[in-house]
């Protein structure tokens, strides 16, 4: 096997015509650089040098070698750099998949430190939700993905809830879809950086007579209701708080448009649950806001993370990543 410090040594023996000044070039001893090139001629079973006179000059087979040597030595010379850069965090890459809501609250601030203290390093952000997010992460697609889940339901997702009056086949089609997020919940085989509860805060008609209460409501006071639904994880999960209230909520409109479902709202339609960060990028216009209790009189909340895989989890500019949404998450 041709090492990169054989062919070093064959660099130096070419350039300086002997053995003792390519060890004086090189800081070491005459009888070691031999060595040295009696190991490249053995790897190779031709002879390398040919000595002439007093000095020595390389064969044929030498100087085919010698050619390609200093591309592979500027080539690894390179690769040291880069590498070096990268650990040092002078360059580098991550890939960042987030859901919508923190793409718009948590990942501007913490990209934006990151950029302002390490700008060789290069982020870039698409937008998926979980469980397709976790996919993308294990199928090398990104190197972080912030995805959330509700502590009342780990490691499971419910079956969402249709709207009202849907067919039994669309709720066929529900439960599978149920069945696929609860695959992608399980995150016990990635590093998981743990960011902030965010609260579920309730969305009610201006008029409704729960608006102006000034104090949380219950799930259990709103059980009459016509509800507009998000996400299928979000509906799911409502499903479950409102169950363990004692009820099933009549679900008439799902829409995973933040946007939407306040306007639905704000109408008269029905009363819905959004996430806090949801909130902070929609203007809630003609509607009122109130902190949302489950049954068991806790907060409801939903919990974000941001996960990596453990490999992935040593790279300097992810681990970087990871400190900089954990700062952003901090100083809300």
């Amino acid at each position: 096997m041709i090492e990169a410090r054989h062919l070093r040594v064959l660099r130096a023996v070419a350039r300086t015509g002997s053995f003792s000044a390519a060890a004086r070039e090189l800081g070491c001893t005459q009888p070691a650089i031999s060595q040295q090139m009696k190991a490249l001629e053995k790897s190779v079973d031709t002879p390398l040098v040919v000595r002439s006179g007093r000095g020595m000059q390389l064969s044929e087979a030498g100087r085919v070698l010698l050619k390609h040597a200093t591309g592979i030595l500027a080539g690894l010379s390179a690769a040291e750099e880069e590498v070096a850069a990268i650990a040092g965090l002078r360059a580098g890459r991550v890939r960042l998949v987030s859901f919508p809501t923190a793409s718009s609250t948590l990942v501007p601030p913490a990209v934006a430190r990151l950029r302002g203290t390490h700008p060789g390093v290069r982020v870039s952000l698409v937008e998926a939700e979980p469980p397709e997010s976790l996919a993308m992460l294990r199928g090398g697609e990104c190197e972080v993905a912030l995805a959330f889940r509700y502590p009342q339901t780990p490691g499971s997702v419910a079956a969402p809830a249709p709207a009202h009056g849907t067919p039994r086949e669309a709720r066929a089609e529900a439960n599978l879809e149920a069945q696929q997020l609860s695959a992608g919940a399980d995150w016990s085989d990635l590093v998981a950086t743990p960011l902030l509860d965010d609260p579920l805060v309730g969305l009610l008609p201006a008029g409704h007579p729960l608006a102006g209460r000034g104090g949380p409501v219950e799930l259990a006071e709103l059980a009459e209701e016509q509800w507009i639904a998000g996400c299928p994880q979000c509906r799911g999960h409502l499903v479950e708080l409102c169950a363990g209230a004692g009820f099933e909520p009549r679900i008439d409109f799902a829409t995973d448009d933040y946007p939407a479902v306040v306007g639905l709202v704000a109408a008269g339609l029905g009363v819905a649950v959004l996430p806090g960060l949801a909130l902070e990028s929609v203007r809630p216009d003609g509607v009122a806001t109130v902190a949302v209790h489950a049954a068991s009189g806790a907060p409801a909340v939903r919990q974000v993370v941001a996960l990596t895989l453990p490999d992935l989890a040593e790279v300097p500019a992810v681990a970087l990543m990871l400190e900089r949404l954990s700062g952003a998450a901090a100083g809300r």
